[in-house]
């Protein structure tokens, strides 16, 4: 596997904490470093464990993977379906939320697929640690880019904006849900 491969993979990988950071973005009324740091950190950082675990765990416990994608695929709908829910209202309270308890279910649902795509790693013999960190490390820096340009949009923008991340999140959570059936 080249290093452009990987670096496609990466990007790939990314999307789904993108589009999440780009949410995390609309929720604050001015962005900080810290909080495009949080967002880069929580999901960089389960995009680099992820691939690690599922290049270790193999195929042994790939079937897991189905379990997983439900998970994935019901944390995103409901987070999805309120993001939709509360861009309706008229003065919402914004979910600017950026503790432990917020992003972990966000960085896991975001980071099922890099499982998937470790397990594959171990059948093609990928050094894992090199292409894991290269993974981490875009996936922290599209992320932490998601935050300003979701801060970007304002309050003009917020309301559609969030709409269409909340449909985003949904449809990234049939994806994986599907890829983890095997579907797609």
């Amino acid at each position: 596997m080249t290093l452009f491969d990987l670096i496609l993979i990466a990007v790939s990988l990314s999307m789904d904490a993108f589009a999440v950071s780009i949410c995390k973005g609309l929720s604050v009324r001015k962005v900080s470093l810290q909080h495009a740091m949080i967002c880069g950190v929580w999901f960089g950082g389960f995009q680099f464990l992820m691939p690690a675990l599922g290049y270790f765990l193999g195929d042994r416990f790939a079937a897991l993977l189905t379990k997983f994608a439900w998970i994935a695929f019901v944390l995103l709908a409901l987070i999805g379906a309120n993001m939709i829910k509360e861009s309706f209202g008229g003065d919402e309270q914004l979910d600017d939320d950026y503790s432990a308890k917020a992003m972990l279910p966000l960085a896991i649902a975001t980071s099922i697929d890099a499982f998937a795509v470790g397990v594959s790693f171990a059948a093609m013999q990928v050094n894992i640690l090199p292409a894991a960190g290269l993974i981490g490390v875009i996936t922290c820096l599209l992320s932490a880019i998601g935050v300003k340009v979701g801060a970007m949009f304002g309050d003009k923008y917020r309301a559609p904006a969030e709409r269409i991340g909340g449909i985003v999140l949904i449809l990234i959570g049939v994806k994986t849900l599907l890829t983890g059936l095997g579907v797609l």
